[in-house]
């Protein structure tokens, strides 16, 4: 197993190189404007930094959100097209379950939620019980609407301390925490996601309602 793993639904641009036991290579950069601009280059360092030639891969994976939708497609745009281009298989996983991961990994016990910025004052949360399966979530909401678990982290839960009491990181997602759950996902042979987006919420962006007639009638 040799699989490159990327994210680009927080504002962290973060890819890494995993084996199936470890992360061999891994790139972390925080800028929620540019992930258009630095996603490439950090597959380019993590691929050289492992000694790794992309014709060697097994998979891709790619964070599929929940996420901003600008920031979003820019990975999994890439993930499609590097999948297509090099004839490996594509797996998404949920951002928050990344997340999950690597809280567990670095010592968090115990059911806890997940939460990330959707901005508008909303959060993109999960809850995971304390074997760190999923329990409620995906969804979007506003933080004093929900309850939830006894521990928390994730920039959303950091963003609403009223909300999110004794809230803590991983603040952003890890696409080293990414790849190793994807890992231990397809070594035991369950299946990932497919390449598609968990937007939530339509895009800011919307047409506009009643075009005015531009042409003679």
């Amino acid at each position: 197993m040799l699989l490159l793993a990327f994210d680009t639904a927080t504002p962290a641009v973060t890819a890494a190189v995993h084996d199936g036991t470890a992360v061999l290579a891994e790139t972390f950069t925080v800028d929620a404007r540019r992930h258009g601009e630095l996603l490439l280059p950090a597959v380019d360092q993590v691929l050289r930094e492992a000694g790794v030639d992309k014709h060697r891969l097994t998979g891709v994976v790619v964070g599929v959100g929940p996420g901003p939708y600008t920031g979003l497609r820019v990975g999994l745009v890439t993930a499609a097209a590097l999948g297509h281009a090099l004839g490996l298989p594509v797996h998404g996983v949920c951002t928050l379950d990344a997340i999950a991961h690597q809280a567990r990994t670095e010592g968090l016990t115990g059911p806890f939620t997940v939460a990330t910025d959707a901005r508008r004052k909303e959060v993109y949360w999960a809850s995971y019980d304390a074997d760190g399966a999923r329990t409620a979530g995906p969804a979007v909401d506003r933080p004093a609407e929900l309850t939830p678990g006894p521990r928390s982290v994730g920039a959303g839960a950091l963003l609403y301390p009223d909300s999110f009491p004794d809230a803590t990181g991983p603040e952003h997602v890890s696409a080293g925490a990414l790849a190793a759950f994807a890992a231990a996902e397809l070594a035991a042979g369950r299946e990932l996601l497919p390449c598609v987006p968990l937007y939530l919420r339509r895009p800011d962006a919307q047409v506009p309602a009643g075009y005015k007639a531009v042409l003679p009638a």
